[in-house]
């Protein structure tokens, strides 16, 4: 088997082993006689004699085409005659490759299809697919010509994110005939804005008596075509002075505090951000105020409650148990009374001491 690439030289070996002077020749596919020995009958001035011994006849094919495939012989006049068989197959790549893409931009989230075509190759050539470093496999359809050529379309379908803005997409085409050729086409993303709003004065805090100014910055693509300021739950300061994506605000007072929100929009859709601000009094430090941390205060109170209720439980039981410690002058020695007659008579200040309580007079 002879492979050769259209349009280059192939070369065609007779060989023969111990020749007894017997006549060499190589006949075409159709059976034509190339060269007799070293002499050519054939009108084909593309073969030339490479060599020419008893035992080797060495015939180059120049500027092979399509119509010189098929099977070449080498035949030796003897009785019978002796043949051998060289096959030529010619090898013909692929025209450039041509990369399609089916939308010329897409939004991000959506699905975009490619196609890479290779037109007139022999055999039929294969077709890879890289997304910038990573390969990728698409789905590859081959038609054969009427002139036995074979066209192959690649078609590579992928969604597309805001990343992918500008990321090459390249078709390999693979065949025997020739290096890899490449064709590439680069994504084309559209996306919705993204918003930043940059605080270009002050640098501190932010005080009565102050001006402020803000910037929106605004990147997306296509570009944003609108921006706009507002403020939540409220309306902008009446003179406050908005130049389009600036807003600025002189002689601030704390009836400015709010939430402003910049808005920007583009034909992909829209997208923001807030500034808070608050107003300090003309005196108040350099620092950022601390804000005020509910979850903290929220568990010293709770255990401040715990305690406390800790402390009426204890309380409470040593009430009840000490309660009744306590007796009357009138129940003292009652207890060790036989009844209670005995217990009323034992009682201290009771009717048997009633004498120690006489007065007597002289």
């Amino acid at each position: 088997m002879i492979s050769v690439v259209e349009g280059e030289t192939a070369t065609i070996s007779c060989r023969v082993k111990n020749n007894d002077d017997s006549v060499i020749q190589l006949l075409n596919p159709n059976r034509q006689t190339i060269y007799f020995r070293d002499v050519r009958p054939l009108k084909d001035s593309r073969f030339n004699l490479v060599n020419f011994s008893d035992n080797e006849l060495r015939v180059a094919l120049t500027n092979v085409t399509l119509s010189d495939e098929g099977r070449y012989v080498c035949q030796l006049y003897t009785d019978p005659p002796q043949e051998a068989y060289a096959d030529i197959t010619v090898l013909v790549p692929p025209g450039s490759p041509i990369i399609e893409s089916r939308e010329e931009a897409v939004s991000e989230g959506n699905e975009t299809e490619i196609s890479c075509t290779a037109m007139g190759s022999k055999p039929a050539a294969s077709i890879t697919w890289r997304k910038g470093n990573k390969e990728l496999t698409g789905v590859s359809v081959v038609e054969e010509t009427y002139d036995r050529m074979f066209t192959i379309t690649s078609r590579l379908t992928l969604m597309v994110y805001k990343e992918d803005d500008g990321t090459p997409v390249t078709c390999v085409v693979h065949h025997p005939a020739t290096k890899d050729l490449q064709a590439q086409t680069f994504l084309e993303v559209q996306y919705k804005p993204e918003v930043k709003i940059v605080v270009e004065f002050p640098e501190g805090l932010t005080r009565e008596g102050e001006n402020l100014e803000l910037t929106c910055k605004a990147k997306g693509k296509p570009q944003p075509h609108q921006i706009n300021w507002l403020k939540l739950d409220d309306d902008v300061p009446s003179h406050a002075v908005i130049t389009g994506s600036d807003l600025f605000i002189e002689n601030l007072n704390k009836s400015f505090n709010g939430t402003y929100r910049c808005v920007a929009s583009n034909l992909v859709g829209e997208a923001h951000d807030d500034y808070i601000l608050y107003v300090y009094d003309s005196r108040a430090g350099g620092g950022a105020p601390q804000k005020i941390d509910h979850a903290v205060i929220g568990g010293v109170v709770a255990v401040v409650v715990f305690a406390m209720l800790c402390l009426l439980i204890i309380l409470g039981r040593y009430f009840a148990r000490h309660k009744g410690t306590y007796f009357t002058h009138e129940a003292k020695g009652a207890d060790d009374a036989a009844d209670a007659d005995t217990a009323i008579i034992n009682a201290e200040g009771g009717h048997s001491n009633s004498d120690d309580k006489k007065e007597y007079y002289i």
